[in-house]
């Protein structure tokens, strides 16, 4: 499968539909090389692997009693570092991120998301190396 976004639930938007073409176009060009026997050199990709859901700070009734930091907002895949702004109380306080390393949010602040008490997830960037890869079928 692939998911490309972020986009509002409902909303058909041209420039993430074009993303999506390509990412597609790019996986059956090299399924068709592959089958052609196509050999491929060994590599190396930058990827973000999952660490944790991070819920919303809530109350003893379990309501969110803060929202999104706008410094965090829109900032999906960005580095977020000890002291940096992460939740915005409705009295207007901020709670700071605190973690002990550099992490990379994603699926900040998604509507979708609200049911699963998610606010973001919080990602590392690690390196995978793969070896050569060819099809063994002649």
């Amino acid at each position: 499968g692939v998911e490309v976004g972020p986009q509002p639930q409902g909303v058909a938007r041209a420039d993430v539909l074009d993303k999506m073409r390509k990412i597609v176009k790019h996986g059956l060009d090299f399924v068709q090389l592959f089958n052609e026997g196509k050999e491929f050199p060994p590599c190396t990709i930058k990827v973000f692997k999952i660490m944790e859901k991070v819920d919303y700070p809530r109350n003893e009734n379990d309501e969110i009693i803060a929202i999104i930091h706008p410094k965090l907002q829109d900032q999906d895949w960005q580095p977020l570092k000890n002291g940096d702004p992460l939740f915005l109380t409705l009295d207007g306080e901020v709670i700071p991120y605190q973690g002990n390393c550099t992490v990379y949010p994603t699926f900040i602040n998604e509507a979708a998301y609200y049911e699963k008490k998610q606010a973001f997830v919080k990602t590392e960037k690690i390196k995978l190396t793969a070896k050569h890869l060819r099809s063994s079928v002649s």
